[in-house]
């Protein structure tokens, strides 16, 4: 039996769609500029090789379909942007995954926020440094419920928006991603070794921007039911 020295943490995860059980969260890996135009938006242009950070397991928070969640606006930021992705979720890993493999890994898919601290990032750029606390804060990664693999049409088509107080923000299709799903796995699977809990937030269409306090942000993607949330204090 296992001594602890403090008790641990109980295990970061996130709830399954029309069922009781719940999916736990190994690591959450995020695709930075993986939409053509939020590249350019971004600054950038072209297909590039794609690239990764990371955000703690317990950053994700939860979003849920039946009501509206209150989302904690950071500490020491005065800018925080919005960008809605298509979160997946591995039921398996491995190292140098085909695409074959990579697909076969899938185990779900669920709607996500990337939540950014645009001006400490800004600043870590000039720096040269990390950008860990403008991407990895608390509460960083809003989430909805996962739905299996086998309820969703298509996860390689299909409408992405974003809406601030029922202003549409960000509009695109998961077909325009640059570095599509499958390929996104594979890639990673050649940077670490997957595993069964792992999410990888799938990057964001161009339309990002500021939330403010109060503000009620909605994240719908086809397939899915929308999530709800607003800026609390």
């Amino acid at each position: 039996m296992t001594t602890w020295v403090i008790p641990p943490h109980a295990a970061a995860s996130l709830a399954v769609q029309d069922s009781q059980a719940r999916f736990p969260i190994h690591r959450i890996f995020c695709v930075g500029r993986n939409y053509a135009e939020h590249a350019v938006e971004m600054g950038h242009s072209g297909r590039e090789a794609p690239f990764f950070f990371t955000k703690p397991a317990h950053a994700a928070f939860e979003l849920t379909e039946e009501h509206v969640a209150a989302w904690p606006y950071p500490s020491s930021t005065a800018d925080v942007h919005h960008e809605v992705e298509l979160v997946v979720a591995l039921g398996a890993g491995g190292s140098n995954l085909s695409l074959e493999q990579a697909e076969s890994a899938i185990w779900g898919f669920a709607v996500g926020i990337d939540m950014t601290r645009r001006d400490l990032q800004a600043d870590a750029k000039k720096q040269g440094r990390p950008w860990d606390v403008a991407k990895g804060f608390d509460a960083a990664a809003p989430i909805g419920p996962l739905y299996p693999k086998a309820m969703l049409p298509s996860y390689v088509q299909g409408s992405i928006r974003f809406f601030v107080n029922d202003e549409l923000r960000q509009q695109g299709d998961l077909s325009q991603m640059i570095w599509p799903v499958v390929d996104t796995i594979a890639y990673l699977s050649t940077l670490y070794q997957l595993q069964a809990g792992d999410l990888i937030m799938t990057g964001t269409p161009a339309g990002v921007g500021s939330v403010q306090k109060g503000d009620l942000l909605r994240a719908e993607i086809a397939g899915f039911k929308p999530v709800q949330c607003r800026v609390s204090d």
